[in-house]
């Protein structure tokens, strides 16, 4: 977990991460375990420092002004102001190329009338045709640029100079392992925003998260979990908690993510299982016994007894 404060500081790239977008100010949350949310994070990682403008493209609550900060926090620019706009209110009243500084993300540039089209992509020209290190202009967009372009509703001129540095943010329900640390990272953030002691998924709360599609992403999980709290009973969320549809969204099979097993003794698949529900907790082996309704030393047992804790 990773939290920015009004002076950011350069961090290594944790090995598994993934972003959690929520509008609870100041911090900033990165965990899962997923490994598009890996690959899309080191390339941020590496674009950082030389990026002057960038697209960000995905679903509504997906992560995009998280993925946003995350970049600020790793540019040049990081002692400097990070300012969040609507684009077609910001271009009516500071588009200024001569005056631009510092790191401006623009939400919705998907909304943008042909004139203001026009208008950012002057903005633009100035920004790319001064020396790097003065200013940084992300754009976020619910549907991929070039996209519009194709289809006559964004200037061509325009998408290929946002997209030449393009993220695209997947959506949650593709990205189902991450559903868990995702989940456990809001509740600790939803319990500390209301000073309330560490509440926690129970038996069968988690396979209820992983059914539902999420079209709402990250931003619907983190309602539907302080919704869920008001709800839980001795620090412990059922599944009734949740309000969600009822019934299966999406088959048995895709609820955890498929692996090969070439020995499907019990023992094989219960370790399995184990090492799946340990790596979702992140390596908490307490969490995951606790969301296995196991004891801590049935856990090391299964895993073969590696790391026993010692007990003197």
């Amino acid at each position: 977990m990773m939290q920015t404060s009004s002076h950011p500081q350069q961090q290594p790239l944790a090995p598994s991460l993934t972003l959690v977008e929520t509008t609870f100010p100041p911090a900033l949350q990165i965990v899962g375990v997923s490994a598009a949310w890996r690959k899309l994070l080191m390339q941020a990682e590496m674009a950082a420092p030389h990026v002057q403008v960038a697209s960000l493209e995905g679903e509504h609550g997906s992560g995009k002004q998280t993925l946003a900060r995350y970049l600020f926090s790793r540019s040049p620019l990081a002692s400097s102001s990070f300012q969040r706009r609507d684009a077609r209110e910001w271009l009516v009243t500071d588009a200024d190329p001569s005056t631009l500084s510092g790191f401006t993300y623009l939400d919705r540039v998907d909304l943008l009338a042909p004139p203001g089209q026009g208008l950012l992509l002057g903005v633009l020209k100035a920004i790319q045709d001064r020396p790097p290190g003065r200013a940084v202009v992300l754009t976020s967009s619910q549907t991929p640029l070039r996209q519009m372009a194709g289809q006559g509703l964004l200037l061509p001129d325009l998408a290929f100079r946002l997209t030449a540095v393009r993220f695209a943010i997947p959506p949650l329900r593709v990205r189902r392992e991450d559903i868990a640390p995702i989940a456990q990272a809001l509740l600790d953030r939803i319990c500390n925003r209301y000073q309330q002691r560490p509440v926690m998924l129970g038996p069968g709360a988690l396979a209820r998260l992983l059914q539902h599609n999420w079209p709402g992403n990250v931003r619907e999980l983190a309602s539907v979990l302080e919704a869920a709290l008001l709800e839980a009973v001795k620090g412990v969320i059922r599944p009734e908690d949740l309000n969600l549809p009822s019934g299966l969204e999406i088959p048995a099979q895709v609820a955890q993510p498929a692996t090969q097993l070439d020995n499907l003794c019990l023992d094989a698949v219960i370790r399995h299982h184990v090492e799946y529900v340990l790596e979702l907790n992140r390596g908490n082996k307490l969490r995951a016994a606790r969301q296995l309704q196991i004891s801590r030393s049935t856990l090391y047992r299964i895993l073969g007894n590696e790391d026993t804790p010692n007990r003197y």
